[in-house]
């Protein structure tokens, strides 16, 4: 059924083009070739694979870097790679571009009302809680104590023994385990012990990558009938949603209980991880296990995606590679050891990471739903219920915003200029670089991130040298977060002693 009606709606579209040729097609503002009543969908399915260079292509040809898109089954879409317009939609009229409806509703069956799936009240209180707890310096020095004991103790084992043995690994997947048993015992105080290798991986960690692959694809659909008439039927990947998201609620409900009666039996308060904190708060179960569950999912795969092309790109970028090595040596020889303090002034780190974030975003885009009609600074009209998108992916693409060599990994970009010696990073606009959004909704979590991306990268690098297996440019995937497809495999060896 699913098929015939796609097919449909395809070979209506291939029609208007064959019967109307080019007075049949209107383009608006540099958007994709539409048609009348299916709009772009014919060009939308044909680019389905490489949606991301499909928008950038649109959007480096738009003299405002906006584009409108039309499409049979889908909202009018706006997106944006205007820093302008970033701004005006992210903090200037914040209020009038909520997540909306249309969002929550793709991620509501997992995220349910935690924080990054809801709006209004609802939002401005959990923001409000996390946002006291992820500023106070027990939960820093907990997450450095967390990462201290997972890289030593489990992940640099790992990488010596695939060293030893010259085995190939899959970085990524490494990379990702790591990530969930970090997040989930700072946010839950549990240990998934995810980085043995020799076990298969925990069910938790599988329902969410299933989970989220899912709910993914809801977004990325053709025609959004298609997901919801699945799952009214509960058939296929909707079917495999619920039964995924069932198993990821009451494992993580199952943890929420756990800890509420070991406080209750404790009789006194006080504790490291988040869940305590929040328990102790006050806040109702459902409550916890939806924020929690929405932490997990910000803090696993956006890290981990980041550090994964970060390696990529050192591995194609041999001088970058040895100046950021040096640092690492430095930073070792100045101090006992890769503490807070310490990682926040390892600034050709945080240059890369950064360099790296732009071309490779973990999170490619987002989007809101206009609450009411409203113009975007660079006249762009947006109707009530519009879904406007801005772009990250495209936003590092953009030779007006980056220069000719935007292309290049150039961590260099991100010292001031007359500084470079002295290694002063420059502030760069936010609205020009929202990996993090920006804003009343920027990432709590982004010092937290870079401290373990820091962490995690510099140790690796003190340690070893990363040797990818392949030659081939790598495949950007966005889902809910960015991955590299196939994964990404490489070799070990230890790294000479300066």
């Amino acid at each position: 059924m699913f098929i015939f009606f796609f097919t449909l709606l395809l070979s209506l579209g291939l029609l208007f083009r064959f019967f109307n040729g080019k007075q049949g097609c209107y383009h608006h503002n540099h958007a994709p070739p539409s048609h009348p009543i299916i709009g772009c969908l014919v060009s939308f399915y044909q680019n389905r694979h490489r949606l991301l260079d499909w928008y950038t292509e649109h959007i480096a040809q738009s003299p405002t870097h906006t584009i409108v898109v039309h499409r049979l089954g889908a909202r009018r879409t706006v997106v944006t790679a205007n820093p302008y317009n970033v701004e005006y939609i992210l903090k200037a009229n914040f209020g009038n571009f909520p997540k909306g409806k249309p969002f929550t509703e793709i991620l509501g069956d997992l995220l349910g009302c935690g924080i990054f799936n809801v709006d209004g009240e609802l939002w401005q209180a959990q923001r409000k809680l996390a946002s006291h707890e992820f500023s106070t310096r027990s939960l820093k020095d907990f997450i450095v104590k967390t990462l201290k004991e997972e890289v030593q103790h489990r992940l640099i084992p790992l990488l010596e023994q695939a060293s030893r043995e010259n085995h190939v690994i899959d970085l990524q997947d490494v990379l990702r385990r790591l990530t969930f048993d970090t997040v989930c015992k700072v946010s839950l105080g549990y240990d998934p012990s995810c980085l043995d290798l020799n076990k298969p991986l925990p069910p938790l960690l599988a329902a969410f990558d299933t989970a989220s692959e899912v709910s993914a694809a809801r977004g990325a659909s053709p025609v959004f009938l298609v997901w919801k008439l699945k799952r009214m039927l509960n058939v296929g990947s909707e079917k495999a949603l619920k039964e995924a998201v069932k198993l990821v609620h009451e494992s993580v409900m199952k943890i929420v209980k756990a800890k509420k009666d070991e406080i209750t039996s404790n009789g006194r308060k006080g504790g490291t991880d988040l869940l305590v904190r929040l328990l102790e708060a006050g806040q109702e179960e459902t409550v916890v296990r939806d924020m929690v569950i929405s932490m997990i999912m910000a803090g696993r795969d956006t890290t981990s995606a980041a550090m994964t092309w970060l390696f990529w790109l050192l591995s194609k970028n041999g001088e970058e590679e040895a100046l950021l090595v040096n640092e690492v040596y430095c930073a070792k020889e100045q101090s006992e050891g890769l503490d807070y303090e310490y990682l926040k002034e390892m600034k050709l780190l945080k240059a890369c990471l950064c360099e790296s974030m732009r071309l490779y975003p973990p999170v490619a885009w987002d989007s809101k739903h206009a609450g009411g009609a409203d113009v975007l600074p660079d006249g762009t009209h947006v109707g009530k219920g519009d879904r406007v998108t801005y772009f990250p992916y495209g936003m590092g693409r953009m030779e007006g915003l980056w220069g000719k060599d935007w292309c290049e990994f150039k961590p260099q970009r991100w010292f001031d200029e007359e500084n470079v010696d002295n290694g002063v990073l420059k502030c760069v606009n936010p609205y020009k670089f929202p990996v993090f959004q920006a804003g009343p909704r920027v990432c709590l979590g982004r010092e937290m991130a870079f401290i373990q991306m820091e962490y995690v990268v510099a140790s690796i690098l003190n340690h070893f040298v990363i040797s990818p297996v392949s030659h081939e440019h790598p495949r950007f995937v966005p889902l809910l977060t960015a991955h590299m497809a196939g994964g990404f495999n490489v070799r070990i060896k230890l790294r000479s002693e300066k």
